[in-house]
């Protein structure tokens, strides 16, 4: 397992674990990113990561995607 920061840009990965407090993990499984799920990484930009869930594109800053293991 590694943290999804460590994917590159049109890698296509799996979610393993959502790491955090309770809120976190909550709002991160309404946008999509639950276990089990295929999300491909769109463009990453110092750290920073547009990624592909499902039929839409999402951002995330580096420290969120930090929680995202895959």
């Amino acid at each position: 397992m590694m943290p999804l920061t460590m994917a590159k840009a049109g890698e296509t990965v799996t979610i393993r674990k959502v790491t955090g407090r309770d809120e976190v993990r909550q709002h991160l499984a309404e946008l999509g990113f639950v276990v089990d799920s295929d999300i491909t990484v769109v463009n990453q930009i110092s750290g920073n990561l547009i990624v592909q869930v499902k039929d839409s594109r999402v951002a995330l800053d580096q420290g969120m995607a930090n929680r995202i293991m895959v």
